[in-house]
């Protein structure tokens, strides 16, 4: 068995909007699947499992390599950033808000990432 990619999916109201974002303000390359439905190029991932208190759920978040400038430069694109970037423990991160109200953590690592790692 090979799995070769993961596939997210972001619910709106405000779809078009959203892809527009996606695909103007972050300049995510994108194909369309037919009728503008844009399936966007995701940077490289990883995925991390925490544990919970009983409760199930996920999180999007955006790794970059430097948090200040880049919530700047999404701020003067138009995009909604809460505040300035704190220090999370884990990194400083900040959270964008995206059309339709999706929120996603925008955060540089302090620790070393799958995507860097070689092995």
């Amino acid at each position: 068995m090979a799995i070769v990619g993961a596939h997210v999916l972001l619910y709106t109201p405000e779809a078009e909007a959203l892809r527009a974002t996606l695909r103007d303000v972050l300049g995510w390359q994108h194909v369309d699947a037919g009728d503008g439905w844009l399936i966007f190029r995701l940077p490289p991932a990883e995925i991390g499992v925490h544990p919970s208190e009983g409760e199930t759920r996920h999180e999007l978040s955006l790794i970059c390599d430097d948090v200040a400038a880049t919530a700047a430069e999404l701020r003067a694109k138009g995009l909604e950033v809460h505040g300035e970037p704190r220090d999370l423990g884990f990194g400083i991160g900040t959270r964008l808000v995206l059309p339709g109200g999706v929120e996603v953590l925008l955060y540089e690592p302090r620790h070393e990432t799958a995507i860097e790692s070689s092995g």
